[in-house]
Protein backbone atom coordinates (compact mmCIF):
# COMPACT_ATOMS: atom_id res chain seq x y z
CA UNK A 1 0.00 0.00 0.00
CA UNK A 2 1.43 3.35 -1.01
CA UNK A 3 2.18 5.91 1.75
CA UNK A 4 -0.32 8.67 2.38
CA UNK A 5 0.30 11.92 0.55
CA UNK A 6 1.28 15.08 2.41
CA UNK A 7 -2.15 16.61 1.76
CA UNK A 8 -3.94 13.60 3.25
CA UNK A 9 -1.69 13.64 6.31
CA UNK A 10 -2.42 17.33 6.76
CA UNK A 11 -6.17 16.71 6.54
CA UNK A 12 -5.99 13.88 9.05
CA UNK A 13 -4.07 16.09 11.46
CA UNK A 14 -6.66 18.84 11.05
CA UNK A 15 -9.50 16.44 11.80
CA UNK A 16 -7.71 14.96 14.82
CA UNK A 17 -7.16 18.42 16.29
CA UNK A 18 -10.78 19.41 15.62
CA UNK A 19 -12.08 16.33 17.38
CA UNK A 20 -9.92 17.01 20.42
CA UNK A 21 -11.14 20.62 20.61
CA UNK A 22 -14.76 19.53 20.37
CA UNK A 23 -14.30 16.80 22.98
CA UNK A 24 -12.67 19.27 25.38
CA UNK A 25 -15.59 21.69 25.09
CA UNK A 26 -18.16 18.94 25.59
CA UNK A 27 -16.50 17.32 28.59
CA UNK A 28 -15.62 20.50 30.47
CA UNK A 29 -19.20 21.70 29.91
CA UNK A 30 -20.53 18.43 31.32
CA UNK A 31 -18.08 17.73 34.15
CA UNK A 32 -16.01 20.81 34.84
CA UNK A 33 -12.29 21.29 34.32
CA UNK A 34 -10.90 19.36 37.26
CA UNK A 35 -13.04 16.28 36.60
CA UNK A 36 -11.96 16.11 32.95
CA UNK A 37 -8.71 14.34 32.13
CA UNK A 38 -6.67 14.33 28.95
CA UNK A 39 -7.46 10.62 28.68
CA UNK A 40 -11.17 11.41 28.84
CA UNK A 41 -10.78 13.95 26.05
CA UNK A 42 -8.83 11.55 23.87
CA UNK A 43 -11.42 8.82 24.43
CA UNK A 44 -14.33 11.13 23.59
CA UNK A 45 -12.50 12.26 20.44
CA UNK A 46 -11.80 8.69 19.41
CA UNK A 47 -8.08 9.48 19.21
CA UNK A 48 -4.96 7.81 20.52
CA UNK A 49 -3.95 9.40 23.81
CA UNK A 50 -0.52 10.21 22.44
CA UNK A 51 -2.12 12.58 19.94
CA UNK A 52 -3.14 15.00 22.67
CA UNK A 53 0.44 15.83 23.62
CA UNK A 54 1.35 16.01 19.93
CA UNK A 55 -1.04 18.95 19.45
CA UNK A 56 -1.15 20.57 22.91
CA UNK A 57 1.42 20.95 25.73
CA UNK A 58 -1.19 20.19 28.40
CA UNK A 59 -4.83 20.26 29.47
CA UNK A 60 -4.94 23.98 30.22
CA UNK A 61 -3.68 24.84 26.74
CA UNK A 62 -6.09 22.42 25.10
CA UNK A 63 -9.12 23.74 26.97
CA UNK A 64 -8.23 27.38 26.35
CA UNK A 65 -7.78 26.68 22.65
CA UNK A 66 -11.11 24.87 22.57
CA UNK A 67 -12.95 27.74 24.25
CA UNK A 68 -11.26 30.31 22.03
CA UNK A 69 -12.40 28.25 19.05
CA UNK A 70 -15.96 28.25 20.35
CA UNK A 71 -15.77 32.00 20.99
CA UNK A 72 -14.38 32.99 17.62
CA UNK A 73 -16.74 30.73 15.69
CA UNK A 74 -19.73 31.99 17.71
CA UNK A 75 -18.62 35.56 17.04
CA UNK A 76 -18.01 34.85 13.37
CA UNK A 77 -21.46 33.30 13.00
CA UNK A 78 -23.12 36.28 14.68
CA UNK A 79 -21.29 38.82 12.54
CA UNK A 80 -22.08 37.06 9.28
CA UNK A 81 -25.65 35.96 9.90
CA UNK A 82 -28.49 37.20 7.69
CA UNK A 83 -29.25 39.93 7.09
CA UNK A 84 -25.54 40.56 6.61
CA UNK A 85 -24.41 44.07 7.33
CA UNK A 86 -21.35 46.26 7.13
CA UNK A 87 -22.73 48.73 9.65
CA UNK A 88 -20.14 49.02 12.40
CA UNK A 89 -22.60 49.77 15.18
CA UNK A 90 -24.74 46.73 14.37
CA UNK A 91 -21.67 44.51 14.15
CA UNK A 92 -20.44 45.68 17.55
CA UNK A 93 -23.88 44.98 19.03
CA UNK A 94 -23.79 41.47 17.56
CA UNK A 95 -20.30 40.91 18.96
CA UNK A 96 -21.34 41.93 22.47
CA UNK A 97 -24.44 39.73 22.32
CA UNK A 98 -22.43 36.77 21.02
CA UNK A 99 -19.99 36.79 23.94
CA UNK A 100 -22.64 37.49 26.57
CA UNK A 101 -24.70 34.71 25.01
CA UNK A 102 -21.92 32.23 25.70
CA UNK A 103 -21.92 33.23 29.37
CA UNK A 104 -25.67 32.58 29.45
CA UNK A 105 -25.69 29.31 27.48
CA UNK A 106 -22.37 27.76 28.54
CA UNK A 107 -21.84 28.94 32.13
CA UNK A 108 -19.72 26.00 33.33
CA UNK A 109 -17.39 26.19 30.35
CA UNK A 110 -17.00 29.97 30.45
CA UNK A 111 -16.49 30.00 34.24
CA UNK A 112 -13.70 27.45 33.88
CA UNK A 113 -12.22 29.50 31.06
CA UNK A 114 -12.16 32.68 33.12
CA UNK A 115 -10.53 30.82 36.01
CA UNK A 116 -7.91 29.44 33.63
CA UNK A 117 -6.99 32.91 32.41
CA UNK A 118 -5.97 33.80 35.98
CA UNK A 119 -3.41 30.98 36.06
CA UNK A 120 0.25 31.69 35.41
CA UNK A 121 -0.04 30.83 31.71
CA UNK A 122 -2.61 33.57 31.02
CA UNK A 123 -3.75 33.72 27.43
CA UNK A 124 -2.63 30.80 25.32
CA UNK A 125 -1.29 32.09 22.04
CA UNK A 126 -2.87 29.77 19.49
CA UNK A 127 -4.63 30.07 16.11
CA UNK A 128 -8.03 30.17 17.83
CA UNK A 129 -7.06 33.04 20.13
CA UNK A 130 -5.47 34.98 17.24
CA UNK A 131 -8.62 34.61 15.14
CA UNK A 132 -10.76 35.87 18.03
CA UNK A 133 -8.47 38.89 18.36
CA UNK A 134 -8.68 39.59 14.64
CA UNK A 135 -12.48 39.50 14.65
CA UNK A 136 -12.81 41.79 17.65
CA UNK A 137 -10.16 44.13 16.27
CA UNK A 138 -11.99 44.32 12.95
CA UNK A 139 -15.24 44.96 14.80
CA UNK A 140 -13.95 48.02 16.67
CA UNK A 141 -12.31 49.28 13.47
CA UNK A 142 -15.64 49.11 11.61
CA UNK A 143 -17.34 50.73 14.56
CA UNK A 144 -15.11 53.71 13.87
CA UNK A 145 -12.56 53.60 16.68
CA UNK A 146 -9.66 55.96 16.04
CA UNK A 147 -7.02 53.71 17.59
CA UNK A 148 -7.73 50.00 17.35
CA UNK A 149 -4.64 49.17 19.41
CA UNK A 150 -6.39 50.84 22.37
CA UNK A 151 -10.04 50.18 21.49
CA UNK A 152 -9.64 46.43 21.03
CA UNK A 153 -8.02 45.72 24.45
CA UNK A 154 -10.68 47.92 26.07
CA UNK A 155 -13.52 45.99 24.42
CA UNK A 156 -11.87 42.71 25.37
CA UNK A 157 -11.51 43.84 28.98
CA UNK A 158 -15.13 45.00 29.15
CA UNK A 159 -16.41 41.73 27.69
CA UNK A 160 -14.25 39.67 30.05
CA UNK A 161 -15.42 41.74 32.99
CA UNK A 162 -19.05 41.29 31.98
CA UNK A 163 -18.67 37.53 31.59
CA UNK A 164 -16.97 37.38 34.98
CA UNK A 165 -19.76 39.44 36.57
CA UNK A 166 -22.44 37.25 34.98
CA UNK A 167 -20.83 34.07 36.31
CA UNK A 168 -19.72 35.19 39.77
CA UNK A 169 -20.92 32.45 42.15
CA UNK A 170 -23.44 33.73 44.66
CA UNK A 171 -23.73 37.28 43.30
CA UNK A 172 -24.13 37.05 39.51
CA UNK A 173 -25.33 40.07 37.57
CA UNK A 174 -28.07 39.64 34.97
CA UNK A 175 -27.11 39.53 31.30
CA UNK A 176 -29.65 42.26 30.37
CA UNK A 177 -28.15 44.65 32.95
CA UNK A 178 -24.62 44.02 31.69
CA UNK A 179 -25.77 44.35 28.09
CA UNK A 180 -27.44 47.68 28.82
CA UNK A 181 -24.27 49.04 30.41
CA UNK A 182 -22.13 48.01 27.42
CA UNK A 183 -24.65 49.33 24.91
CA UNK A 184 -24.80 52.68 26.70
CA UNK A 185 -21.02 52.91 26.73
CA UNK A 186 -20.83 52.41 22.98
CA UNK A 187 -23.99 54.34 22.14
CA UNK A 188 -25.80 51.32 20.69
CA UNK A 189 -29.56 50.95 20.32
CA UNK A 190 -31.16 48.29 22.52
CA UNK A 191 -32.87 46.74 19.50
CA UNK A 192 -29.55 46.22 17.72
CA UNK A 193 -27.82 42.86 17.76
CA UNK A 194 -29.93 40.16 19.40
CA UNK A 195 -31.91 41.61 22.31
CA UNK A 196 -32.65 39.21 25.20
CA UNK A 197 -35.93 37.35 24.86
CA UNK A 198 -38.26 36.79 27.83
CA UNK A 199 -38.14 33.19 29.00
CA UNK A 200 -34.81 32.50 27.30
CA UNK A 201 -32.03 30.24 28.59
CA UNK A 202 -31.59 30.36 32.35
CA UNK A 203 -27.94 29.43 32.55
CA UNK A 204 -28.46 25.75 33.15
CA UNK A 205 -25.83 24.85 30.57
CA UNK A 206 -28.21 23.21 28.09
CA UNK A 207 -27.12 25.35 25.17
CA UNK A 208 -27.35 24.58 21.48
CA UNK A 209 -25.43 21.82 19.72
CA UNK A 210 -21.88 23.10 19.25
CA UNK A 211 -20.65 20.45 16.81
CA UNK A 212 -21.02 22.83 13.85
CA UNK A 213 -18.12 24.85 15.25
CA UNK A 214 -15.77 21.85 15.11
CA UNK A 215 -16.37 20.48 11.60
CA UNK A 216 -14.27 17.42 10.84
CA UNK A 217 -15.86 16.14 7.65
CA UNK A 218 -15.68 19.06 5.27
CA UNK A 219 -13.51 17.22 2.76
CA UNK A 220 -13.30 13.50 2.01
CA UNK A 221 -10.06 11.64 2.65
CA UNK A 222 -9.70 8.63 0.39
CA UNK A 223 -6.03 7.73 0.45
CA UNK A 224 -4.07 5.38 2.68
CA UNK A 225 -4.93 3.50 5.87
CA UNK A 226 -6.90 4.74 8.84
CA UNK A 227 -5.50 7.42 11.10
CA UNK A 228 -2.42 6.69 13.18
CA UNK A 229 0.18 8.85 14.87
CA UNK A 230 0.75 11.90 12.61
CA UNK A 231 4.02 12.14 10.77
CA UNK A 232 6.28 15.03 11.59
Amino acid sequence: MSPRSASVNEELRRRSRERLLQAAVELVSERGYEATTLGDIADRAGSARGLVSYYFPGKRQLVQSAVHRLMHRTLEEALEREPRTEDGRERLARAIDAILGLAREQPVLMRQHMAGLLQAEGFVQCPEQRRLSELLGDTVARYGSDDVSVAYPMLRALLMGSVYAALMPGIPMGIPVLREELFQRYGLDWESGEPPKPGGPTGAGDGPDLSRFFATDERPVREGPSEAEPTQ
